[in-house]
């Protein structure tokens, strides 16, 4: 769902419905529903010495970052001088809330209605809210596989892969609809970029002379739970919930050896790293050198 970060205290205004138009520098075509999302960003000192603007809000508990209340957009309308000295003149309750200046715009917000704080990170401009429940299944839309450098596509690994392989960006696999679990990692983290559930990101290898068996995956935290984010390992599909990260840890190593390796293995050559975002369009090697850069968990 669409959702729009605004500072304290003007998204906790939204919610009581003691402002229903956002003011913006700039212009957008959507209408519909639409998420008001408290940013993480103080009030301004200009905001808090707005004896006015306050007392709007006196005694109400502010939430920074925290989506507090859904509404829908239905207009957005360009301010020209008479709307802002009509808006002054008339409507002096939602000028004090607001940015009223020519050449900005007015967003119109009907339909407001509060709902549990669901917590989040934000982003500028508008940005896409997602459920892990609604990130599984726009990864649904995506099948195991690679593209190689010329655009080719692939269905299974084979020679080619180590030489020919580069890591996609979301947009590619969205587009492509098929990536390999380095490549699905990354679009959901673009799906969950919003959410600020401490996400990780995790590099599983055995090393050794043949095949070099590999397995990225995601994690999150929500409500003092550990969640195993699986998509590409279609053995293990799903959302997987956990007491503990060492728990949930052990659990993706237990099934990666039993699952994924020959025995008889090398238990020292099996390594696990927390990995950053990588760069776009790297090859296997410096995709590995990238997650061996990260944290070793052993």
């Amino acid at each position: 769902m669409k959702v729009l970060s605004l500072t304290e205290p003007f998204a906790t205004l939204i919610q009581e419905q003691k402002k229903k138009i956002e003011t913006r520098s700039w212009k957008t075509n959507y209408r519909g529903p639409l998420y008001i999302h408290a940013s993480q960003t103080k009030c301004s000192s200009e905001s808090l010495h707005d004896r006015e603007l306050m007392a709007l809000i006196n005694n109400t508990n502010l939430n920074f970052g925290h989506i507090i209340c859904k509404c829908n957009l239905v207009d957005c309308v360009y301010m020209t001088k008479e709307y802002v000295e009509n808006m002054k003149k008339n409507n002096h309750q939602e000028y004090i809330c607001g940015d009223y200046r020519i050449g900005r715009y007015a967003w119109i917000l009907e339909d407001i209605e509060v709902i549990k704080p669901l917590k989040a990170k934000g982003q500028l401009t508008l940005w896409n809210y997602y459920t892990e429940q609604e990130v599984m299944k726009k990864m649904s839309e995506i099948e195991y596989g690679w593209v190689d450098k010329d655009n080719h596509k692939y269905i299974e690994k084979d020679e080619f892969f180590a030489n020919k392989y580069l890591l996609q960006s979301p947009n590619e696999v969205i587009k492509n609809k098929l990536g390999v679990c380095w490549d699905q990692v990354e679009l959901e983290r673009y799906y969950f970029k919003g959410n600020d559930w401490n996400l990780k990101t995790y590099f599983m290898v055995h090393y050794d002379q043949d095949t070099c068996p590999t397995h990225t995956f995601l994690t999150y935290e929500k409500n003092n739970k550990y969640y195993w984010f699986e998509h590409a390992w279609g053995r293990f599909k799903g959302i997987h919930e956990y007491n503990s990260r060492e728990e949930l840890l052990q659990d993706v190593k237990d099934k990666f050896i039993k699952y994924e390796l020959d025995n008889p293995y090398e238990i020292k050559n099996l390594c696990l790293y927390e990995y950053s975002k990588p760069k776009y369009h790297i090859n296997v090697q410096e995709f590995f050198r990238h997650c061996e850069s990260g944290r070793k968990i052993y």
